[in-house]
């Protein structure tokens, strides 16, 4: 069998633990470490998870906890982080974290670095952060990665993670992709849908690299909903539960639990609610296996990407697996 452009990129998946509405949060960690092993017997290269505060709609708050129990349920796939967001956390900590986690399981543990602090006051100032510390994103990478190295001035050494090679990547949000270029850094972009932005990020990225001990060369993971169905409707319904929390968000302040799509559809919108439900619906690579591989190899081809990171969420847990079940048939076809 010739070899495509989807064949020849690696494919991976971030879940967010998303909360489904009427089932407790534990409930969603449990499906994330489920998932995981499913996404490693379907051929997925890593499964990362996410960090997330203060928000109903989200169970992971502690990235590499949940990153432990992944890699505990698996044996092959790459675990990590989608990311760990470092200016709510000491350096040291973070080095400490995924020191401990490299220890456990070598060889398989990646850390996802993102640059955004608590998306509410109340959060931030439980975290003991203000927006300002996003600004510092870069200086505070460039610490953590020398946790890795070596010892600081002051004489204290990252135990275990002082030796150890754990892979950075930084989510590109902003100026991210600017910071992991210069840092010689994969990078992380998103989303799919902002794809003019996306392509502008990724050339700018691709233009200031320079190579470093952690990358000789550019690396970049684009990221994004992928949806794939028996039919057009089906797939553009797993979609729902999500484009209806994301609009429910913008006109409350407050991220939901997903809700069912048949209760979705079914609900009284106001004129501002239904124009940021059907947005969000939007845009997004969705449909049967071969429309889905057709926009996936126009994506590729545009982006020259190395790897595609799969953030799907819905509902339907059945339908979501089995939309990844077909996508991998599109990248590992057996």
């Amino acid at each position: 069998m010739s070899s495509t452009p989807i064949t020849r990129t690696r494919f991976s998946v971030l879940d967010r633990s998303r909360t489904r509405q009427g089932r407790p949060p534990g409930e969603a960690l449990r499906d994330t470490v489920a998932l995981a092993r499913q996404a490693e017997a379907l051929g997925y290269h890593r499964f990362w998870v996410s960090e997330h505060h203060g928000v109903p709609g989200v169970a992971g708050s502690a990235p590499t906890v949940l990153a432990a129990a992944v890699a505990s349920a698996t044996r092959t796939i790459r675990v990590g982080t989608g990311g760990v967001m470092l200016p709510n956390h000491q350096p040291l900590v973070v080095a400490e974290q995924f020191g401990v986690l490299e220890s456990l399981f070598p060889g398989r543990i990646d850390m996802g670095l993102g640059r955004s602090v608590g998306f509410t006051d109340g959060v931030r100032k439980a975290l003991g952060r203000d927006k300002e510390a996003a600004g510092d994103f870069a200086s505070q990478l460039g610490e953590l990665l020398a946790w890795f190295e070596g010892g600081s001035p002051a004489g204290v050494h990252a135990r275990p993670s002082e030796g150890l090679r754990v892979p950075p990547f930084v989510l590109a949000m902003g100026e991210g992709a600017a910071i992991a270029a210069r840092a010689g850094l994969p990078m992380v972009i998103g989303d799919l849908r902002a794809r003019e932005r996306m392509l502008r990020g990724i050339e700018q990225y691709r233009s200031l690299f320079r190579p470093s001990p952690w990358a000789a060369e550019p690396y970049v993971v684009i990221s994004g909903t992928v949806s794939v169905a028996g039919t057009e409707e089906e797939a553009r319904r797993l979609l729902v539960p999500e484009a209806w929390s994301m609009a429910y968000s913008r006109t409350h302040g407050a991220f939901p639990p997903l809700a069912p799509a048949e209760s979705v559809e079914a609900r009284a919108m106001t004129a501002k609610e239904r124009d940021l439900y059907a947005s969000h619906l939007s845009g997004h690579i969705a449909g049967t296996g071969e429309q889905v591989a057709h926009e996936l190899e126009t994506v590729l081809k545009e982006t020259g990407a190395d790897e595609v990171l799969v953030t799907t969420s819905s509902y339907d847990r059945t339908a979501l697996l089995d939309s990844f079940r077909r996508l991998a048939a599109l990248f590992a076809p057996r």
